[in-house]
C-alpha cells in the first residue's frame, strides 16, 4: 500500500496573544515566529513516522522550497510536488495563553493545481493505495474521481468545511476524519453523539473518526462505536494536534488493522504534540511514543 497525500503546504505565521482579536479591536502580540505548516504537510510527516511509503503531491511557490526539503528530510517522497509562480500558501495563526488557536488561511500556490498535474500524479497509483485529502487545495473533486476510478481508498479531512458538500460526493469517501466544529458544520448538530448519528444515517458506508480535543475521540461505522480518552498533558499549542492524530491513526490502522490500537497511538501522539510549539515541528516520532508509553 502506498499513501498519496494531495495536500496543502503552508508557511505558518504565528502570533502569541493574550486573547483572540475581536471585531474592531487592535492588539499587540506577545511574540511572532514562522514555522512550516499546512494540514497536508503536517499529515504527511505524521503518516511517514511508521516508514510507510508516503508521497506528497501539491504546489508551493519559490518562497516555500524549504517545505520540500523538510518533507524529504522527514522521509516523505516529493516527486509529485510542483513549483508555482504564485507565493506559497500561508496561515496567520493566533495562539492564546491556554494554547488554543484560530487560523486565517491564504491558499496561494495550493489553489493553482491543474487537471494535467493531477492526471500525471495518479498514473503511478492503483487499487489498494490510499488517497488523503483536506480541503485546502483546489480540484479535490477531480482527485476523488480519479482515485475511485483506480479503486483507491479515499480519506477525507474536510477542513476547512467551506461548502464541501457542494464540491464533492461523500458517497465516494471511505474514511472521514473531522473535529467537533467541522462535524457541527456538516450536520447542524451540536453533540458528538448526534453528529455521528447524523453522518452514519446519511453515509452508512463511511468509517468516521470524530476528534474531540481534551475529550478524546470516537470511531464509528455502521457496526461499532469505539471511544478513546485523551491523554493528560500540559497544553502549550494545539496547532498540529488534529493533523498528528490523523497521520498516526491511519498509519497505525493500515499496518495493524486494529482500530482501538490506532486510536490509542494517535491519542498519545497528539497529546505529545500539544506540549510543543508549532505544527510540523511538534509532531513526535514513533520512538518518542514508545518512550512515553
Amino acid at each position: 500500500m502506498k499513501f498519496l497525500n494531495y495536500g496543502s503546504l503552508n508557511i505558518d505565521k504565528i502570533y502569541e496573544v493574550e486573547h483572540f482579536v475581536r471585531a474592531k479591536e487592535t492588539c499587540a502580540s506577545l511574540s511572532y515566529y514562522e514555522l512550516p505548516g499546512g494540514k497536508g504537510l503536517n499529515q504527511s510527516i505524521a503518516l511517514a513516522r511508521l516508514n510507510i511509503p508516503v508521497y506528497h503531491a501539491g504546489k508551493i511557490g519559490k518562497d516555500g522550497l524549504f517545505l520540500k526539503d523538510l518533507l524529504e528530510n522527514q522521509g516523505v517522497n516529493t516527486k509529485y510536488l510542483q513549483i508555482s509562480d504564485e507565493v506559497s500558501g500561508h496561515a496567520i495563526i493566533q495562539v492564546d495563553q491556554q494554547g488554543e488557536n484560530c487560523i486565517l488561511l491564504y491558499g496561494g500556490a495550493n489553489q493553482t493545481i491543474t487537471s494535467d498535474e493531477i492526471k500525471m500524479t495518479f498514473k503511478d497509483f492503483s487499487k489498494g493505495d490510499c488517497l488523503f485529502l483536506q480541503n485546502e487545495v483546489n480540484r479535490i473533486d477531480e482527485m476523488i474521481n480519479l482515485a475511485k476510478e483506480k479503486e483507491m481508498l479515499v480519506v477525507l479531512n474536510p477542513s476547512p468545511v467551506n461548502n464541501i458538500k457542494e464540491k464533492i460526493s461523500f458517497e465516494q469517501i471511505d474514511y472521514l476524519i473531522l473535529n467537533e466544529v467541522e462535524g457541527q458544520a456538516l450536520t447542524n448538530q451540536e453533540k458528538p453523539e448526534k453528529i455521528l448519528e447524523t453522518l452514519i444515517q446519511e453515509y452508512p458506508h463511511i468509517k468516521i473518526i470524530l476528534t474531540l480535543g481534551s475529550q478524546g475521540a470516537i470511531y464509528q461505522d455502521c457496526q461499532q462505536i469505539i471511544r478513546q480518552s485523551a491523554y493528560p498533558c500540559s497544553c502549550l499549542d494545539t496547532t498540529g494536534a488534529g493533523d498528528t492524530f490523523t497521520g498516526f491513526f491511519f498509519s497505525v490502522y493500515f499496518t495493524s488493522n486494529d482500530i482501538s490500537y490506532a486510536l490509542k497511538k494517535a491519542a498519545q501522539a497528539s497529546s505529545l504534540a500539544i506540549t510543543r510549539k508549532g505544527g510540523a515541528s511538534a509532531i513526535p516520532t514513533w520512538q518518542e511514543l514508545e518512550k512515553n508509553n
